[in-house]
C-alpha cells in the first residue's frame, strides 16, 4: 500500500508530448474564437442604422390635420399634427375600455403632436392612416387591414387582435417646431 502512494506522489516532469498537447490546444481554442468573431460581430447594427440613431425633425411645415411619416432605425414613424378635435378626442377616450390602458397625457408631450411607431403590434403590419383619404378606422386614428386593429387619434390599440397600443419612441422637443427622436 505504501508502494502505491508513494507513486501517486511522485512528481510528472514535463515531456515533449505535454508542450505539444498544450500548444493544440491553446491555437484550436484561439482559431475557435477567431471564427466565431464574425458571427457575433453580425449580430451588431449595420452602420447605416447606426447613422441614423438619433434624427431632427422640423415640425414647422406640418399643418394641423397633417400626418408625416419619417424613417428612424428602419421604422416608419408616425407624426400626427392633431387637430383640436382629435386632442378632446383622444382625452375622452382615456376612460374608455381599452385593451392596453393609458391616457393621452402618457403618451404625448406636446398635446398637439403625437409621435408613434408606425407598426402594428400584432403581426408588424404598417397600418393605413397616413395618407390622406385612407382608411382610419371607427376611431380616427389608424387602421390596420390585414388583421382588422383598429387604434384611435393617441395611438391605442380599441379593437382587433392587437395586444399594445403603437409604441411611443423616445424623443423630445428642442423647440417649438423642433423634434429629436431617438
Amino acid at each position: 500500500m505504501a508502494d502505491l502512494s508513494n507513486n501517486l506522489v511522485q512528481s510528472h516532469t514535463p515531456t515533449r508530448r505535454d508542450f505539444i498537447f498544450i500548444a493544440a490546444g491553446s491555437f484550436a481554442g484561439l482559431g475557435g474564437a477567431i471564427s466565431l468573431w464574425p458571427i457575433l460581430d453580425s449580430f451588431n447594427p449595420s452602420a447605416d442604422v447606426r447613422a441614423v440613431a438619433s434624427i431632427e425633425i422640423n415640425l414647422e411645415p406640418i399643418s394641423p390635420g397633417q400626418r408625416l411619416t419619417v424613417l428612424w432605425r428602419g421604422k416608419p414613424v408616425f407624426i400626427d399634427h392633431r387637430t383640436p378635435q382629435q386632442i378632446r378626442s383622444a382625452r375622452a377616450d382615456d376612460k374608455a375600455e381599452l385593451i392596453e390602458p393609458e391616457t393621452d397625457a402618457e403618451r404625448v408631450q406636446n398635446p398637439d403632436w403625437l409621435i408613434v411607431i408606425g407598426i402594428c403590434t400584432h403581426l408588424g403590419c404598417i397600418p393605413q392612416g397616413q395618407r390622406p383619404n385612407s382608411r382610419t378606422g371607427k376611431w380616427g386614428g389608424w387602421f390596420c387591414s390585414c388583421h382588422g386593429s383598429q387604434y384611435d387619434t393617441s395611438g391605442r390599440v380599441r379593437v382587433g387582435p392587437a395586444p399594445r397600443n403603437l409604441a411611443v419612441p423616445p424623443y423630445k422637443f428642442i423647440s417649438e417646431t423642433l423634434v429629436k427622436i431617438g
